[in-house]
């Protein structure tokens, strides 16, 4: 068996380390920070706790496959999960308020007809439907097997031939197209590119393919872990404790040890070396690869993952005063009164102020949960909103200096007061409040930028695929956001599989 070394202790880090260490290899775990989680992060203060990152969960099988594969305690028993209901809800600027049930799609089209008018649910339902015939084409190749040898066929979107399977097709299709050609409402439209935008990608420029975001929400639900989704993350990392994962934390990888043309191991920034066969990289570490060429290559260093101009994410946490008020969602997406400025505001290239009033999406998270609060007479709530990536030299196009002053303050102020759409007096309750900008997620992640992986979706000519597990050096795998197949908490885990299924000789699959 193998001695294999982990690169940080994110999510698909954790849940590769667990497969492995199932696998009898001796694994060691290099986290740059002092704690696990990554991204799927916790804040606690004065008896309010918050996730730090994802609020919710899509996709429970990834991990309920983890948890059988791995060990006899089932992801419910380690974690414990439960379905969030209502779903969502929805509120646009002309007064609209759309609330749709969890996983079921009758509740869906009678909810969309209410909000919208007879004949708007069987418009969604149809939109749905290719959806799913999308999802049929993309499931295997997208998600659940290593990217192929040549990537090609996945830069083709599958949305309008979903009958024909990946073909050439004649344009590239956006999912903003589809939104206004198939749902002939702006709100319906709002709410389908809301779930593209959450990733931080433009719905004008992004594939028609991303209707399956709504569509896996609708047909598998969206779940929640009691005390916070980091309990998944502890869970995890316990599981990989009892497959006997070694952890190392604080400990900062800066570069890869290389021998007889291969992985040897890493090299941390106290100058000590860690002795490997194989490295599995969870996070975006470019010098990994200096001075290691592809095999047969031409001997230049080939970065194999890592952000290419992805936006970053913004978070308001709030400690508020007053209980929350029965029959609340758990999340609510307050929509921008004005689309076309708020894209604008989001993807211009150039100098960027602040967003004017009514040009902002904000997702309004507020779990009905006792953990995240000191007693019934508070509310623990966290806003969040895609934003350009950080940039404090300002020489890349489509970001934003969130160090300068009063720009973080001055953003969080206007996230609240569009919040108030879903939580009336949300200022007045205000006990107190903590930031994180994409300025916070570089400093503590390293990721440049702070940016956040989207999804790997197929079509926009290839412009959401990422990098292939196995990476183009011998004994050097990538696994997490930055690697096949993209961001989220269900692609981290299938990232995972796939990988532990490539050192273990497999094809990469995650089935």
């Amino acid at each position: 068996m193998a001695r294999i070394a982990v690169i940080g202790a994110g999510m698909a880090s954790l849940a590769a380390a667990a497969r492995l260490g199932t696998g009898g290899h001796q694994v060691v775990v290099l986290e740059r920070t002092g704690t696990y989680g990554g991204a799927v992060g916790r804040l606690a203060r004065d008896g309010f706790t918050f996730d730090t990152g994802p609020g919710l969960l899509t996709l429970p099988a990834v991990y309920r496959d983890l948890f059988v594969k791995t060990g006899k305690k089932s992801l419910e028993d380690a974690a414990g999960l439960v379905g969030v209901d209502p779903a969502s809800r929805h509120v646009f600027a002309d007064g609209t308020v759309l609330t749709l049930p969890n996983a079921s799609r009758s509740g869906t089209v009678a909810a969309m007809d209410a909000a919208f008018g007879p004949g708007s649910g069987e418009r969604w339902s149809d939109l749905m439907i290719r959806a799913r015939g999308t999802w049929e084409v993309m499931r295997r190749p997208m998600l659940e097997d290593a990217l192929p040898a040549d990537p090609r066929i996945l830069t083709r979107d599958p949305y309008p031939v979903v009958r024909r399977g990946f073909g050439p097709g004649r344009s590239r299709p956006s999912l903003a197209r589809i939104a206004a050609a198939e749902l002939r409402d702006p709100r319906m439209a709002a709410l389908l590119e809301s779930h593209l935008l959450a990733h931080g990608v433009d719905p004008r420029e992004g594939p028609a393919s991303a209707a399956v975001l709504p569509y896996l929400e609708e047909t598998f639900g969206l779940w929640y872990v009691p005390g916070g989704v980091h309990r998944l993350a502890q869970a995890v990392y316990e599981r990989c404790l009892e497959r006997r994962v070694q952890f190392r934390f604080d400990a900062h990888v800066t570069g890869l040890l290389v021998d007889g043309g291969r992985t040897a191991g890493v090299r941390l920034a106290d100058d000590s070396e860690v002795a490997a066969d194989i490295v599995v990289a969870g996070a975006p570490v470019p010098a990994l690869c200096a001075g290691a060429a592809a095999p047969g290559g031409d001997g230049a260093p080939r970065p194999f993952a890592g952000p290419h101009g992805e936006a970053g994410r913004f978070t308001v946490h709030l400690a508020l005063r007053g209980s929350r008020p029965a029959g609340g969602a758990h999340r609510t997406v307050v929509h921008a009164a004005d689309r076309d400025r708020a894209l604008g505001w989001m993807y211009a290239r150039g100098p960027k102020p602040l967003p004017p009033p009514g040009a902002l999406t904000v997702t309004v998270l507020r779990p009905d949960d006792p953990a995240t609060r000191p007693d019934e007479g508070h509310e623990a709530v966290t806003l969040t909103a895609p934003v350009p990536a950080h940039d404090a030299a300002r020489k890349l196009p489509r970001t934003v200096d969130w160090n300068a002053p009063g720009a973080a303050e001055s953003f969080a102020d206007l996230m609240a007061a569009a919040a108030e759409a879903a939580v009336p007096g949300l200022r007045e309750r205000e006990l107190w409040r903590e930031v994180r900008t994409p300025a916070d997620a570089e400093r503590e992640t390293g990721v440049a930028g702070g940016s956040v992986p989207a999804p790997s979706l197929a079509g926009a000519g290839g412009t959401l695929l990422r990098s292939a597990n196995r990476a183009p050096f011998p004994g050097l795998y990538c696994v997490g956001g930055w690697a096949h197949p993209g961001g989220g908490l269900p692609h981290a885990g299938m990232s995972a599989a796939i990988t532990a299924d490539l050192i273990a000789g497999g094809p990469g699959g995650s089935r």
